[in-house]
């Protein structure tokens, strides 16, 4: 199991729009393939957080490769619908971070490593 933790700048006029879009919408009948497609591409454990415009998300990947779950993820059509909604809802992070969606965050600390 690999933990990532992301980052991201929400625009201000859209931050009510992506609490909706994950506080509501995501849990209605019409979503549920995105949140099947997150499972099986071996993500769990995953949260959201927010703090004014600051969007940051933690989640555990469980799978052997990656890259391969992230791109089938991507290829998924309900969850390139669904990213047509949240993805403009963000600005960069940083100027001089090409991202526009999250950042990877790198970790420092895990209280249960040995």
């Amino acid at each position: 199991m690999k933990c990532f933790g992301q980052i991201g700048r929400l625009r201000p006029e859209k931050i009510e729009e992506y609490k909706y879009l994950h506080s509501v919408a995501v849990h209605t009948p019409k979503w549920q393939g995105v949140l099947d497609t997150i499972r099986a591409c071996h993500l769990q454990n995953y949260h959201i957080y927010i703090h004014k415009d600051v969007v940051t998300a933690f989640f555990e990947y469980t799978g052997d490769d990656y890259d391969a779950d992230m791109a089938r993820m991507a290829e998924d059509p309900l969850t390139r619908e669904w990213w047509t909604h949240t993805k403009p809802c963000f600005r960069k992070y940083e100027e001089d971070i090409e991202e526009l969606f999250y950042v990877d965050m790198e970790e420092i600390f895990d209280l249960d490593a040995k």
